[in-house]
């Protein structure tokens, strides 16, 4: 053979192993990507999918932000972070995981976070403020009950039921993700079950630091960080925490968080310490998704019994996770989530797993 038919040769080895190592034009059931990045008729395309949208309040108009990706017209999915007053930046582990299935996701900094107004004004900070606040986010953005799925981690579970207890009209299906539906229960098993699972010196000094109320104590966020975090937070050391994260924590603001939250970590002793929508839980229809992990700061069994309890609910366990399975244990996690999609697109969704 001669030098010229080794090089065509070449060509065309090169020109085959590149076109079937090539993405197909498709995702799993979903758009084309010709679909999927098509933004034509998008009025966010200079911001790359950033939308700043008003809020009317009691107090006045504010801007929220948000940014979308993709496109999908049966499947939607507003992204709600936990805190009070944490960040979408929680939530940046689903672009390694949502655009290849061609999940339609929008990130969104609820208001008081990082990326949106943040006004000075405290009685903004009410659970049911919020939940009109998400019903404006989603006329803004064009969401319907044929393709709106609301997904919450924390805090963000707590918005997303009490938005689908009031609006579930407009839901085609829930994700409650790493949150419990009793406040008070949640306390009782941070301090009845995780505290025990400290160290006993650490855990005196803990509940020495709750007593006097001397939160701010370094102490006692030392002891937190690396002792609890660690271990039913984001089961990473420290000193590995992705990047995301690490912006999180940076950026969640102090004066949604403490009137709302508390300023403890084991439980809550703000504004949310009563809440507890365990007998209520029965009113949810849409399809629903509840999300624990055998770490979590949040008890995986109470998770679970939700899941039994709302009407038409799946539980996604992830043996390897915390509060932050996306992360930690995003093998289990990410999988569960699209399947839930899938499931509930294509009409096949079954609460049994």
């Amino acid at each position: 053979m001669n030098k010229l038919h080794l090089s065509l040769l070449a060509i065309v080895l090169v020109f085959m192993a590149c076109e079937s190592n090539a993405p197909a034009d498709t995702t799993s059931d979903g758009p084309t990507l010709a679909e999927y990045f098509d933004n034509t008729g998008r009025d966010d395309v200079i911001s790359g999918g950033i939308k700043l949208i008003p809020v009317n309040t009691p107090s006045g108009t504010f801007n929220v932000w948000t940014k979308r990706t993709g496109n999908n017209p049966t499947i939607k999915v507003l992204l709600l972070h936990g805190g009070p007053g944490g960040t979408h930046e929680e939530w940046l582990a689903c672009d390694s995981y949502f655009p290849g299935e061609g999940i339609e996701y929008y990130y969104y900094d609820q208001l008081g976070s990082h990326y949106s107004d943040q006004p000075e004004d405290s009685t903004l900070w009410r659970t049911e403020r919020f939940v009109e606040e998400v019903e404006q986010a989603r006329q803004a953005l064009g969401l319907t009950s044929d393709n709106f799925y609301l997904m919450g981690q924390s805090w963000g579970g707590i918005l997303g039921m009490e938005y689908a207890l009031k609006y579930q009209a407009n839901l085609k299906g829930l994700i409650i993700s790493n949150m419990m539906a009793s406040c008070p229960e949640y306390g009782a098993y941070a301090m009845e079950v995780l505290g025990p699972q400290m160290d006993p010196a650490l855990f005196e000094e803990i509940k020495a630091f709750e007593a006097a109320e001397d939160f701010s104590n370094p102490r006692y966020m030392d002891i937190l960080v690396n002792h609890h975090y660690t271990e039913h937070v984001i089961r990473f050391p420290v000193e590995e925490w992705p990047e995301p994260v690490n912006r999180l924590f940076g950026h969640i603001n102090p004066d949604v968080y403490v009137p709302m939250q508390g300023p403890s970590e084991f439980g809550i002793r703000g504004l949310l310490a009563d809440w507890d929508v365990k007998d209520r839980l029965k009113e949810i229809e849409v399809p629903t998704l509840v999300i624990g992990a055998a770490h979590d700061t949040m008890d995986p069994e109470h998770m679970e019994w939700m899941a039994n309890e709302v009407q038409n609910g799946r539980y996604l366990h992830c043996p390897n996770g915390s509060h932050l399975a996306q992360y930690d244990d995003p093998e289990h996690y990410f999988p569960g989530v699209i399947q839930f999609f899938r499931d509930v697109d294509g009409g096949t969704f079954t609460a049994a797993e």
